[in-house]
């Protein structure tokens, strides 16, 4: 049985055309999750995200350095850029989130972990 997520991190965008400059942390972002993946000592169930809990859109708020979904909103205690990708670090409720975004196209993933296991959703993110 698929773990329900605490908080309403995990999602991503809509896949839509955008410049690069849209994806360097100048702009909030907009994003829907389009699949997810449960895994608990190594065995993994592939799914909607839906079926993890994870709400089906979150908004990146660098400004205010937030994650904000649904029902919670998350601090991004750390960030980091290199041109291709943006790193975004957090924590809460005993799990440890990281969220990356390609900053040619915006495609995401975000991950979810724990010591019982992790939580991975796949999406992409534009600006609003």
């Amino acid at each position: 049985m698929p773990f329900k997520l605490p908080f309403a991190l995990l999602a991503t965008a809509c896949a839509a055309s955008a410049y690069a400059a849209d994806f360097d942390a100048s702009k909030p972002l907009l994003c829907a999750s389009v699949t997810a993946v449960d895994c608990v000592e190594g065995r993994c169930i592939s799914g909607t995200p839906s079926d993890i809990g994870a709400p089906p859109f979150m908004r990146l708020d660098f400004a205010n350095k937030t994650v904000l979904g649904e029902k919670r909103t998350s601090a991004i205690q750390s960030m980091e850029t290199d041109g291709e990708q943006m790193i975004l670090r957090g924590s809460e409720l005993g799990y440890a989130w990281t969220i990356t975004v390609d900053q040619t196209d915006g495609r995401m993933v975000a991950t979810l972990t724990n010591a019982n296991g992790v939580f991975a959703v796949f999406g992409a993110c534009t600006t609003p």
